[in-house]
């Protein structure tokens, strides 16, 4: 639009192309953190595709959804790795004309994404989400010194190429920073819907749970680096003072078998269900149904099922380590403490014998999760996609209607 100035930016409709490994079907922070920004965009009115690997049995509904082929690896169980060659998508994706990338992954998908933002002259944000030095562990063979040497010099490289780097928190934004990309690094925090109201006493009795039980909920992948050995040792601390505890363990992973063999050891096999990994508006209804939420992950470059907790109206106790905590204020929503079975066992026994502390701490909780709003980051989204855009428009897509001869 010959009229268009710099000025009229923030009001333009953007074609954004989104770039990840991970994705809906699966489950993690990643994925859902990539399909809230996509609903929120398009909500804004925007045209969003999202370029990600081909999950097996998956029917795409959404035909701005590109699906590359893909396999499973040994080390990634449940996780498809895109697998070239991707040249045949390579005129579809320049036939869209897209404005800006926003890669969400630096490996398979999100690399093919920043080659082709060079190729054609399109900026390229990359959200740095994941602290992957930390999962060195499942690449077999190799000796674990050498990935992550391989990790760090392929992160710090990928992230000096991308317009503009992103993290989910201070601390995630520090480890990124150390790669020496050479830029600033923008701290957006994920944001999260806020839940649908539950009837509570229903939610409980489907899990089973009677009126005096206190129910600990806890989410996440089943996975060693999660740390939930720690819970199930603190649970068992807490049997006999305070026998009406229950766990209600939300997700999936290699670790299940061994989490189970380690409740039946602690003797607290009848104190712990295993819920297995279920869709986000039924974990929503396991918040609705608990008292406390318990977080002893390390690994974590934000910790978004901390922050759905808190929104739920749940006080939380989180281990110190990591971005998990970036929403804890201790004392007033939850406690920190640090990777101790006592710490975490005495913070849980503090909450569960003060009823009126935990009301104190629930409605903390629920004003805080209010600061992390979907709306709020996709407003600081949309402001780095503007800052990173060329003065003038490269396309007239949906600026001005385009009528050919027929």
């Amino acid at each position: 639009m010959a009229g268009f100035r710099r000025s009229d930016a923030s009001h333009r409709r953007l074609r954004i192309a989104l770039f990840s490994d991970s994705a809906l079907p699966i489950l993690n922070g990643v994925s859902i953190s990539v399909d809230s920004l996509l609903r929120q965009l398009r909500e804004r009115g925007h045209s969003v595709h999202l370029w990600t690997s081909r999950f097996p049995g998956r029917v795409e509904e959404d035909p701005n959804v590109v699906r590359l082929a893909s396999s499973h690896t040994p080390w990634t169980p449940g996780y498809p790795l895109a697998i070239p060659p991707f040249w045949r998508r390579r005129a579809e994706f320049r036939r869209m004309e897209f404005d800006v990338i926003h890669t969400h992954t630096p490996f398979t998908v999100g690399t093919l994404g920043l080659r082709w933002g060079e190729a054609f002259g399109i900026p390229v944000v990359g959200t740095y989400h994941t602290h992957y030095e930390r999962y060195s562990h499942y690449v077999p063979y190799i000796p674990q010194p050498l990935v992550e040497a391989f990790i760090r010099r392929h992160t710090g490289r990928y992230y000096r190429r991308v317009s503009a780097a992103v993290a989910p928190s201070p601390y995630a934004a520090e480890i990124l920073a150390g790669h020496d990309i050479g830029k600033p690094v923008e701290v957006i925090p994920t944001g999260i819907p806020l839940p649908a109201p539950h009837d509570r006493a229903a939610e409980r009795r489907a899990l089973g749970l009677a009126p005096h039980h206190l129910a600990l909920v806890t989410v996440g992948r089943l996975a060693p680096e999660k740390n939930q050995a720690r819970l199930l040792e603190a649970v068992a601390r807490l049997q006999w003072s305070h026998p009406e505890l229950r766990l209600l363990v939300v997700g999936a992973g290699k670790a299940r078998p061994e989490l189970t063999r380690l409740c039946r050891e602690l003797g607290i096999g009848d104190r712990v269900r295993f819920l297995g990994s279920l869709p986000r508006e039924q974990v929503d209804r396991v918040y609705a149904a608990g008292d406390l939420f318990v977080f002893t992950s390390q690994t974590e470059t934000q910790g978004l099922v901390v922050v759905e907790a808190m929104a739920s109206g749940l006080p939380v106790v989180v281990i110190r380590g990591g971005g998990a905590g970036l929403a804890v204020e201790p004392g007033e929503n939850g406690l920190m403490v640090e990777d101790s079975t006592e710490e975490l066992a005495d913070a849980i026994h503090r909450l569960a014998g003060d009823p009126e502390l935990r009301a104190k701490m629930s409605e903390r909780a629920r004003a805080s999760a209010e600061d992390w709003s979907l709306e709020s980051m996709t407003d600081r989204i949309l402001a780095l996609y503007h800052r990173v855009l060329p003065a003038e428009p490269q396309h007239d897509h949906l600026r001005t209607p385009r009528f050919e001869a027929r």
